[in-house]
């Protein structure tokens, strides 16, 4: 029984080891999150050797009317608080390594803060997306699928 167990977790094992990595420029498209509160759609480029994330659209950054933006209000720079939240860059500097994109920031207009932000591509089609304070453990990860 303990050798059948060992060999089933080793087999597991090289067949994770061999799977197939992405590469790296299947980021680039657009996301929209499947699991959240909030839903949010993503457009992702390339510039450089980094990775970023225009905001296309959040169901929370629409005025009471439901046509006009909301403002970036909560920017701790004064500068940016009139601009509208629509097309903002909000995902910067993700670098790709090993199969993952670390590195990158999270600019939260609702709350006017900063995150980490890590992701991983699941396949060409789904991603999962971790945003945190100081440590990954501190964080929320949220589901996206690929719409163009």
């Amino acid at each position: 029984m303990k050798k059948s167990l060992l060999i089933v977790i080793l087999l597991m094992v090289s067949i994770v080891s061999f799977a197939q990595k992405l590469p790296a420029d299947k980021i680039i498209g657009v996301w929209q999150s499947i699991d959240s509160d909030t839903q949010l759609k993503f457009e992702f480029y390339k510039s450089g050797d980094k990775y970023f994330g225009k905001l296309l659209f959040a169901s929370n950054m629409y005025e009471a009317d439901g046509k006009t933006f909301k403002k970036d209000f909560k920017n701790p720079d004064k500068k940016l608080r009139n601009r509208s939240r629509y097309g903002i860059t909000n995902i910067t500097n993700l670098t790709y390594d090993e199969g993952e994109y670390t590195g990158g920031n999270l600019y939260n207009p609702e709350e006017g803060r900063n995150y980490r932000v890590k992701a991983k591509l699941k396949n060409e089609n789904e991603m999962e997306f971790r945003g945190y304070i100081g440590i990954s453990l501190l964080g929320k990860t949220m589901k996206f699928k690929k719409v163009k």
